[in-house]
């Protein structure tokens, strides 16, 4: 972690993505997609989906920032998700058609899985609440925050949660921090979010003045140093303690 930009020293507050920092997908995503694949004879390693998903992530962010994916009718979300899993696929070293993406997404979203949240995650935030920093999340998800909190685990665990349902716009979209901030009464400098994803977290927390930092559990970006990259809970809470005591 040898960031060329540090973030704010005396942070008030510390805000959180959710998917890919906070949580993955149970069973893990690798296993999600091979089972899909399978009965068309593709197999696909945990590497291979990791790089796909990176590419499918950002064009979900993309998409997102243009025109949000929750505001897409049905048609439209199906071509959508055919295109995400063709990326997925991509990545993970099959070249395949939309038509036969669309249908490895429909064995995806056939398969019984949830959100579950790292190990690391709950005993770390309750520890950098009880160190006096405010702790929240934002979400590109179309369910209120007291919500989701609920369903993921994170009650008494986070101060509060914003999400795109609440607010009505995405990462990167200025409005969903603004809110975040305002819940923390905190001042952008005073704030540093972590997130996954370069344009939805990083692009949009440096818009408004926040202090990003890039949360890399799978490794996508094992060169990024243009602003602090950590890959656990642990790395954020020496991070953290580090700027708390500048």
């Amino acid at each position: 972690m040898k960031p060329t930009k540090a973030p704010h020293t005396n942070p008030k507050a510390v805000f959180f993505d959710l998917y890919g920092t906070l949580a993955e997908f149970y069973p893990p995503r690798h296993v999600i997609q091979a089972r899909a694949a399978n009965h068309l004879g593709m197999k696909l390693t945990p590497e291979g989906v990791d790089r796909g998903y990176r590419f499918a992530d950002q064009y979900m962010t993309w998409q997102n920032a243009n025109a949000p994916v929750r505001n897409m009718r049905p048609g439209e979300q199906a071509a959508f998700f055919a295109r995400f899993e063709q990326l997925v696929l991509q990545g993970a070293g099959h070249e395949v058609d939309l038509t036969t993406a669309a249908e490895v997404w429909k064995k995806v979203r056939a398969q019984k899985y949830s959100l579950r949240l790292f190990d690391d995650v709950n005993p770390a935030l309750d520890r950098i609440r009880n160190a006096g920093i405010t702790v929240g999340l934002i979400s590109n998800v179309n369910s209120s925050g007291k919500i989701l909190a609920q369903n993921i685990g994170l009650t008494g665990h986070v101060d509060f949660a914003v999400t795109s349902g609440d607010t009505g716009a995405e990462k990167p979209h200025p409005p969903i921090f603004h809110n975040a901030l305002r819940k923390a009464a905190a001042k952008p400098r005073q704030a540093i979010h972590v997130g996954d994803q370069i344009e939805s977290d990083l692009n949009g927390a440096i818009a408004v003045g926040i202090a990003p930092v890039l949360m890399d559990r799978y490794g996508s970006y094992p060169n990024y140093t243009e602003h602090p990259r950590v890959t656990c809970m642990a790395e954020i809470e020496r991070l953290l303690h580090a700027l708390s005591n500048a």
